[in-house]
């Protein structure tokens, strides 16, 4: 399953990264993640909640491009990649896209339970991209 969100958020992508390079700070903008946990300077466990489900998501930090990119592996229950995108925009706006690639476990369905998850995944995520837009200062966001 592919799920891509993204938002174009009214702050300069320095303060964009600013809010989302310490994964702990994750749980602030992230409505899905009940806790995070650093357990190396590379991997992490987020328990996370969506719906009835509720599970410990093992993840490995894979790419760092300061200031721009943040890839991550899961490596638990869920398995895929996902990965933040910034890009600098007109008048110093930020272009933030988020983008995963997972593959449920049997007793989330798998496939099937892949295809229900789809959307509801989006319609969080791009929630969670609004409140990091109100996190980082976009009064725009509010609106939205």
């Amino acid at each position: 399953m592919r799920v891509r969100v993204g938002i174009v958020i009214d702050a300069p992508p320095a303060a964009v990264w600013s809010a989302v390079r310490d994964v702990r700070s994750h749980v602030a903008w992230m409505s899905d993640a009940e806790s995070i946990t650093v357990t190396s300077p590379t991997t992490f466990d987020c328990v996370t909640r969506v719906g009835p489900f509720r599970l410990v998501d093992r993840m490995e930090i894979v790419e760092w491009d300061e200031g721009r990119a943040m890839g991550i592996r899961h490596v638990g229950l869920v398995r895929g990649e996902g990965r933040f995108a910034l890009r600098r925009t007109w008048r110093g706006r930020t272009r933030f896209t988020w983008e995963e690639w997972l593959r449920l476990p049997w007793w989330m369905g798998g496939p099937l339970g892949a295809l229900v998850a789809k959307p509801v995944l989006r319609r969080i995520w791009r929630a969670n991209l609004r409140r990091l837009a109100v996190l980082v200062g976009d009064q725009r966001a509010v609106a939205r």
